[in-house]
């Protein structure tokens, strides 16, 4: 936890997100003027508890100095095509008054289901769209796409999951997404500054 900030700060990455039990350690660590943003994940990795819990695990986080929320919807209640349900957990999230990205799975739902679930994101006060957990399939340039047409200009993207390497970096910000999210920071900064290799003869 405290390489993760330390790099963060050194690098200047825009977050770092930790579980819960992290947070205050990594508010002492980052310190409460820095400009990296502490980042508290909720219901993680799966959503699969009920909304007070969440709601809970939200107001501890919030207490232990988090600057953002990152929350895993309850898939089941979208699975039943229960919209409702889900925008009401959001909703009460949100009125915490931490910018909330909610975790998508995007590479795991059906077109009508994530259409649901980014509907019901939004209209909940959500400020950020995050393709994945990283426990599911990789981000794709397709997914972050169909996530900038579904947002409408309403929401960032956050593109988070399997990124490894510049290129698909510099491919999925051109196509929208506004933040990466990947435990591989500190590797594609230092490729981003390690000089090119000339061509050969």
């Amino acid at each position: 936890m405290h390489r993760c900030c330390d790099e963060a700060l050194h690098f200047g990455f825009a977050g770092v997100c930790l579980a819960s039990r992290w947070l205050a350690c990594g508010r002492e660590r980052l310190g409460s003027a820095s400009r990296v943003r502490l980042i508290g994940v909720v219901a993680f990795p799966f959503g699969a508890v009920p909304a007070a819990i969440k709601r809970a695990e939200a107001e501890a986080a919030a207490a232990a100095g988090a600057d953002e929320l990152d929350i895993v919807p309850d898939f089941g209640a979208l699975a039943d095509g229960n919209g409702s349900a889900v925008y009401e957990e959001i909703g009460a999230i949100v009125e915490l008054g931490l910018p909330v990205k909610v975790i998508l799975e995007a590479g795991r739902l059906s077109d009508p289901a994530l259409a649901l679930l980014v509907e019901a994101a939004i209209d909940a006060g959500a400020a950020f769209l995050k393709s994945g957990s990283g426990f599911g399939p990789p981000v794709s340039v397709a997914q972050v796409q169909q996530l900038r047409e579904l947002a409408r200009g309403r929401v960032a993207v956050k593109a988070s999951g399997g990124i490894t390497g510049l290129e698909q970096a510099f491919e999925l910000v051109e196509a929208g997404a506004t933040r990466l999210g990947t435990s591989r920071g500190v590797a594609l900064m230092q490729a981003l500054r390690r000089p090119a290799t000339p061509p050969g003869p």
